[in-house]
Order: C-alpha cells, then sequence, then structure tokens
C-alpha cells in the first residue's frame, strides 16, 4: 500500500511542480490575496477527480478517441490564446494588478470559474494527470493508494503555492512585479497554445 501512495506521491509532484498554466493563476491570485485558498483547494479537488478518473478507466477511453483529444487540444488553445490576451493587457496596464488602488475584486464565484476553466480546458491536464498518472496507477497494485498519493502531492503543493505567495505579498505587490507576473502568464499561455495549434 505504502509503494503505491509513494508512487503517486512522486509522479503526480514531477507533473504539478512544472511551471504550468494552473501553477501561474494559482500565484497571481494568491499574490493578489483574492480568494486563493479556494482556488488551491478546487485544483486539488480537481487534480484528484482526475487522477482517479484516469486509474480507474477514462485515460483508456481517451487514448482510443482522438476527437476528444482533438477537441480538447482546440478549445483549450482558444482558451489558452483568450486568457493570455487579458494577462498581456494587464501587463501593459499601469494598474494592472495593484489590488489596493482602484482594481476591483472579483468575486469568488467569477474567481473559482476562471480556475475551473484554466484546469479543464488546458489539454495538458489530460494527457498528464488523466492519461499519463492515470495509466500508471492502473498497474499499481493498490491503485486507491497511488490516488491518494497523489492527491497528497497536489494538496501539499497548491497550498504551499498559494500560503507562500500571499506570505510574499506585502514584498511582492509592486506595478512592476504585478506587470512582470502577467507578462510572464501571458508568454506562457501563448507558448502553450502554439505547442497546442502546432500539434494539431
Amino acid at each position: 500500500m505504502w509503494q503505491s501512495y509513494m508512487n503517486g506521491m512522486l509522479v503526480a509532484a514531477g507533473l504539478i511542480m512544472a511551471i504550468g498554466t494552473q501553477n501561474a493563476f494559482v500565484l497571481a491570485q494568491s499574490l493578489r490575496r483574492e480568494h486563493h485558498l479556494p482556488v488551491a483547494a478546487l485544483c486539488v479537488l480537481c487534480d484528484a477527480i482526475l487522477v482517479a478518473a484516469g486509474v480507474f478507466g477514462l485515460a483508456t477511453v481517451l487514448a482510443h478517441n482522438p476527437t476528444l483529444l482533438a477537441l480538447a487540444r482546440w478549445g483549450g488553445a482558444a482558451f489558452l490564446l483568450w486568457y493570455g490576451s487579458l494577462a498581456l493587457r494587464r501587463a501593459c496596464s499601469r494598474q494592472s494588478l495593484q489590488q489596493g488602488d482602484g482594481q476591483t475584486v472579483r468575486s469568488l464565484r467569477a474567481v473559482l470559474l476562471s480556475a475551473l476553466a484554466v484546469t479543464l480546458l488546458n489539454p495538458h491536464v489530460y494527457l498528464d494527470t488523466v492519461l499519463l498518472i492515470g495509466s500508471l496507477g492502473a498497474q499499481q497494485a493498490e491503485p486507491g493508494a497511488y490516488v491518494m498519493g497523489a492527491a497528497s502531492a497536489s494538496l501539499l503543493w497548491f497550498f504551499s503555492l498559494a500560503l507562500g505567495a500571499a506570505w510574499l505579498a506585502p514584498w511582492l505587490a509592486r506595478p512592476g512585479t504585478w506587470r512582470l507576473l502577467d507578462l510572464l502568464v501571458a508568454v506562457m499561455m501563448f507558448s502553450v497554445a502554439a505547442q497546442l495549434i502546432s500539434a494539431g
């Protein structure tokens, strides 16, 4: 049981910790102190559900259905281009990411819907979390323990990111830092979208 648990934790940690759109979103929300803990909890929940789905059968379905993968690819590319454009526009704005100086704080519902979109409209979530992590988990002696290990890695990572960034916010919450972060988010979104389009 513990071997499966540790396998799940290590595999998931290696993939989750790579800088990606979901991590960039959590980091930005944490620096804004804008519903960052609910966002982290939502990311953990989504990861746990997707890993469990992959381990218990969805990975096989996706691997044999190119239409679903194509839909995920093109829908994800469109969303990433749109979100990257928003980040680029904020980066070019003087008051882009300063929460306390006139920027409207979004509602919890709006932020969680954005987090859900960043998570579920990114095809890499399905390729990495469902197909890769899921297919490896299906081969474990204790698939349930593997899922728990992967969920534990997600929990540790996203809450560390959310709490750590929020703690550093007083030092990082300067206009230049915010604009740089948004610029990096935009570049990341555009580059992932370009990869998806070229792969299609």
